[in-house]
């Protein structure tokens, strides 16, 4: 019977991952068919039936494997559509400072929440994680009038800086330093290190696991990001690459799908090379509260 429960159990985890897979494989093997194929398949995609039509008409015919493969899709949207990869280079330059400062500054505010002791630290943490709980719409007007003033409208500093001084980064980072002991930096104080050297040489190295989660988790939030570009970029051609997808699947239903593809690329291969460190950080960041 514990054979049978294991089989049963390892069956069901397969077909639930297959399952939870299928918006992965399916831009991927559309992207492969050529243009025919996919206006056999999508063709009536983004138009009205006519009302005497049946309900047929209203049927995808979903395929998973393409009758000849086709990279038709691909050499559209990176030889006749300009606009993606300029597009996409705005997104990686949106995402790339908002990371990096987002890395820098979290860490530095996370060590001095949890490595330091002063009179009203947990206080003011419990600011950061109201400012952190806020949703985006609450901030939205003061980070508005702000840009505005500093003569930030219709520029990419509207989104970076707000993007950098975020509190998650810090609450995650705080987070992990909890799980390192303390003792390290009292041993190192007491040997006559400096806080930027304890910070540099031994809570820096320890943070990496942390970090890495931090970056990924990151990376898929602001790469998927619509309503800061929407709001504080006034010009399309500054506009990241969220923002598009779904204007050039209106126009293109099979160059969309390359375009899916490519867009979710980044995210995939980063979580794949960083995946043993996200899972370790996830892990960490949560022993403590």
């Amino acid at each position: 019977m514990n054979v049978f429960h294991k089989t049963a159990r390892s069956l069901f985890l397969i077909a639930t991952a297959l399952i939870m897979m299928l918006p992965l494989v399916i831009p991927v093997t559309n992207s492969l068919m050529s243009e025919r194929e996919i206006a056999s398949n999508y063709g009536f995609i983004g138009k009205m039936p006519d009302a005497g039509s049946g309900a047929k008409d209203l049927f995808v015919n979903l395929k998973l494997i393409p009758d000849w493969v086709s990279f038709e899709q691909y050499g559209r949207i990176l030889l006749e559509t300009p606009i993606f990869l300029n597009m996409f280079w705005n997104s990686v330059l949106l995402v790339v400072p908002i990371i990096a400062g987002q890395a820098v500054v979290g860490a530095l505010a996370a060590y001095a929440f949890a490595m330091l002791r002063y009179r009203g630290r947990e206080a003011l943490f419990m600011v950061y994680l109201m400012a952190m709980l806020m949703p985006f719409q609450v901030t939205l007007v003061p980070n508005y009038i702000i840009a505005d003033i500093l003569g930030l409208g219709n520029n990419a500093g509207a989104i970076i800086f707000p993007g950098i001084f975020s509190a998650f980064a810090v609450f995650m980072l705080r987070q992990f330093m909890l799980s390192v002991p303390y003792a390290y930096v009292e041993a190192a104080i007491m040997d006559g290190a400096s806080h930027p050297f304890i910070f540099s040489r031994i809570i820096v190295p320890l943070l990496k696991p942390g970090i890495a989660a931090l970056v990924i988790l990151l990376f898929v939030d602001y790469w998927n990001m619509v309503e800061q570009p929407l709001i504080f970029l006034d010009d399309a051609f500054k506009q990241p690459l969220s923002l598009y997808l779904s204007r050039i699947q209106q126009e293109a239903i099979g160059v969309g799908f390359a375009a899916s593809v490519m867009y979710m690329s980044p995210i995939v291969l980063l979580f794949l090379y960083a995946e043993s460190y996200f899972v370790q950080g996830v892990q960490l960041s949560g022993i403590k509260g």
